[in-house]
């Protein structure tokens, strides 16, 4: 990826909302050359989309864990992510090296919430669970370093 595209993507993922003509004073190209160029990035996938980060607190989502995850029967089929697909707390899945098999990012409103959706989770994917709950977060959804 060429310097300009990787100064655009920075730059994207810092504010995905920055206007074109924003975006082309920042990289230093004319507003037509940096549409073209992230109509490019989108279509080559550097840019896979647009989001709006919520603040979990003010959405009712005050609580953060993470859920380490293996399967009962280690013979079994590895279909947990299409299993638990349907369960929107999970907000991240993440297949991982060592003990565990997976490695879920949630939220959830409360502790009680929690002890359902780890219900939930060992009876649809049939595995055991290790749960890491988050005091607090420094900082989180950091753009790349480019």
């Amino acid at each position: 990826m060429e310097d300009i595209d990787r100064r655009i993507v920075s730059l994207l993922s810092r504010n995905g909302r920055m206007s074109f003509t924003e975006l082309a004073r920042q990289a230093g190209l004319s507003v037509s050359a940096v549409h073209q160029r992230v109509r490019r990035l989108e279509q080559d996938r550097v840019i896979t989309g647009y989001v709006a980060l919520c603040d979990p607190e003010v959405i009712g989502l005050p609580l953060t864990a993470f859920i380490s995850i293996k399967p009962f029967d280690v013979a079994a089929p590895d279909d947990v992510p299409q299993r638990l697909f349907q369960l929107a707390e999970i907000e991240a899945c993440h297949s991982v090296a060592g003990d565990e098999n997976y490695i879920l990012k949630v939220r959830v409103a409360s502790p009680a919430a929690l002890e359902e959706l780890l219900q939930q989770i060992r009876t649809l994917a049939g595995v055991s669970t290790r749960t890491t709950v988050v005091l607090s977060t420094p900082y989180e959804n950091r753009p790349p370093a480019l």
